[in-house]
């Protein structure tokens, strides 16, 4: 069995986790590097290998937030859109939902659309919803279409007709004359033929957006690999928790929007406990996602760029996308989120993160703003990192903040990590219980390379009584993407289809030949989105071609959803199919890692529960699991991260060396 790598790329650290032939890991974690993020990539792998032959690598595997950054920074390459007549003004017009900050302002402007007005054609065209074509196309218009897009001198081009979900011949004879003058063509019913018309057009926008910068991407990638003599195949993971191949990643580069965030949560999921909530806190950003029954929760459909919504799940606030996305809020606080005081004298923490460059104040790398890892430092809970650490200019950086408000240095340390933590539970309160689900049943699961400081902090705030930090949890979603299975979806929109056998069977032959796998090789998901006759929104259910037993699963996920138990005649939208390739076995991946007692250190660390300062035990996870039972306060640190058990907690190894913290009933 060859090396297998997975490579997260974040907005401050690369990590990388290498499991060798017997199934051993090492890891790896260098600050990113904006300018160039391959050139981190490289020093991440071969600092990871550690003198492995670079040869025995079968397999690497990428978490990028390639496509997300383009989206947000508008950096894609220029897209011209082509519809059917009469729809031009689609995405002109677009649709935005004001957020708490805007819903006053009186001299709102809401965000430019995806593409120019100017750069959106129409050609004559029509099908009906059921298919029938309505009037034909146009050949011609869409050459006078084509020839003025490669004037323009537009290399990408979305199209998106009416209804072309039920008929895609118009959208096929369309590109077919297109690519006769520009180099990249996508169409909606390729990348995602489902109903919404304006869904559909900017997620085929979206897709043509970054699409031809995804592809440059891995090219240049997988060519800085081979220099360095790994020649194995290069996979990304895609929103949904699979993975795709390189070359399938650049076709529907919109399926890897949420591609980092989503190895993180696959992580989780395979800490052993059936519910569970993953809690991802790194540099930038700190992620949350519920896990029941051992699965994430998955969405069809989710917002980028948008704003208020924790990620980009409140409709209207940004461009939406219609593909399974594994159903993350996010916040913008991690270990690098600035603190700092608003014109009125209040502390507040991120979403300005200070990154890899400069970097939080103790870094020493030219920052002086102090962040919560400045923060962590100066009470005590952190000593090292991937990088050595200057107490001394973290110091220097929170008396910035303490002055002002006041108050002695260790308690505005204090504050910010207090700031930052009720900031991280609004994340876990919209995944759970804005959604009517009770998270004090959940685990919750922590992991990044700050998220293990803050987890019992966090847990607190919403009565969970357990908190499991991984082994390898710095690195934890690098460590999910070795877990993550080659995978493809399809979908198709046919209301209440004659045959959903046929159609499941041809959607099934489409996925397989995108992972170029034998579809009996492979397992497959079916499901399908249905809601009452009447009613303009579905919710998506398990297959089954039994049609009361259907009918039921509706009714209770319903009922789930909405909270009222309700009855009625139910129509068939849209079939979905999912169809997976395991990765092979790893031998030695599921063996239980011995732990070694050992003599704990000590450290002087700030818990206003101890009245301020208090000398606590540190641990690492080998001495630990000498130790028994650790009563809080105390710290567990880990060559990744550090875990802070506060009082009134208690924590232990496992067997298979995760960290348990749990919350004892009398502190």
């Amino acid at each position: 069995m060859g090396i297998t790598i997975g490579v997260d790329v974040g907005g401050t650290f690369t990590d990388v986790v290498v499991r060798s032939t017997s199934g051993s890991i090492s890891v790896a974690k260098c600050l990113s590097t904006h300018y160039d993020p391959i050139a981190g990539i490289v020093t991440g792998v071969t600092r990871a290998l550690a003198g492995s032959d670079p040869a025995q690598v079968t397999r690497v595997v990428h978490a990028t937030t390639l496509a997300t950054n383009a989206v947000l920074e508008r950096t894609g390459v220029r897209v011209a859109f082509v519809t059917t007549c009469g729809f031009r003004a689609t995405i002109p017009l677009g649709r935005y939902a004001r957020v708490e900050e805007d819903r006053y302002d009186l001299r709102f402007t809401p965000p430019p659309p995806p593409v120019s007005p100017g750069d959106c054609f129409e050609v004559t065209e029509r099908v009906s919803a059921r298919g029938e074509v309505l009037t034909p196309l146009d050949p011609d218009a869409v050459r006078r279409v084509a020839a003025e897009i490669a004037a323009r001198g537009i290399e990408s081009v979305a199209v998106c007709f009416l209804h072309s979900y039920a008929n895609p011949a118009h959208e096929r004879q369309a590109a077919a004359i297109l690519r006769e003058s520009v180099k990249n063509v996508v169409v909606s019913s390729e990348v995602w033929p489902e109903i919404r018309e304006y869904e559909r057009a900017t997620t085929t926008i979206v897709s043509a957006y970054v699409g031809p910068l995804m592809a440059a991407y891995l090219s240049r990638l997988r060519e800085r690999l081979a220099g360095i003599g790994i020649h194995a195949p290069v996979h990304v993971m895609e929103s949904g928790g699979g993975v795709l191949s390189a070359e399938l990643a650049a076709r529907r580069a919109v399926a890897t929007i949420e591609s980092g965030p989503a190895a993180g949560v696959l992580a989780a999921a395979g800490a052993g406990f059936a519910d569970a909530i993953s809690f991802d806190m790194g540099g930038t950003t700190a992620k949350t996602c519920v896990i029941r029954g051992g699965r994430p929760e998955i969405t069809h459909e989710f917002h980028v760029g948008g704003k208020g919504s924790f990620g980009g799940r409140r409709a209207g606030t940004g461009v939406p996308i219609k593909t399974p996305a594994i159903d993350l809020a996010e916040v913008g606080a991690g270990g690098g989120s600035v603190a700092w005081l608003d014109p009125a004298g209040a502390l507040r923490v991120g979403p300005r993160s200070a990154g890899s460059s400069p970097g939080p104040a103790c870094y020493g790398l030219g920052g002086d703003e102090p962040t919560v890892t400045d923060a962590n430092l100066v009470l005590g809970y952190l000593s090292s990192a991937s990088i050595p650490l200057s107490p001394g200019l973290a110091g220097a950086a929170l008396d910035r903040l303490a002055g002002p408000l006041g108050v002695a240095r260790e308690e505005a340390a204090y504050a910010v990590h207090t700031i930052v933590s009720a900031s991280m539970a609004s994340a876990v309160h919209v995944v759970t219980v804005q959604r009517g689900i009770d998270p004090r049943g959940f685990a919750l699961v922590a992991f990044g390379g700050a998220g293990p400081m803050h987890a019992a902090r966090v847990a607190e705030r919403f009565g969970i009584a357990t908190v499991v930090v991984p082994p390898y949890c710095g690195v934890a979603s690098a460590a999910g993407l070795l877990a993550g299975a080659l995978s493809a979806d399809r979908v198709l929109t046919r209301l209440d289809a004659p045959d959903p056998e046929a159609v499941f069977a041809a959607l099934a032959a489409e996925a397989a030949d995108d992972l170029d796998v034998p579809l009996a090789a492979a397992t497959m998901t079916r499901s399908v989105d249905a809601r009452f006759r009447g009613q303009a929104h579905e919710l998506t259910i398990p297959w089954t071609a039994d049609r009361a037993a259907l009918e039921s699963r509706f009714a209770r996920r319903y009922e789930e959803v909405y909270g009222i138990a309700q009855r009625g005649e139910i129509e068939l939208v849209s079939y979905r199919v999912r169809v997976t390739v395991p990765p092979p076995p790893m031998e030695g991946a599921d063996e239980p890692v011995a732990t070694t007692g050992g003599a704990p250190g000590s450290r002087r660390a700030y818990f206003p529960e101890c009245g301020g300062h208090a000398e606590v035990p540190v641990h690492t996870r080998e001495t630990l699991g000498g130790a028994g039972a650790l009563c809080g306060p105390a710290i567990v640190e880990d060559a990744e991260s550090t875990i802070v058990v506060p009082p009134g907690w208690t924590a232990m190894i496992t067997g298979t060396r995760a960290v348990r913290l749990t919350r004892r009933s009398e502190p």
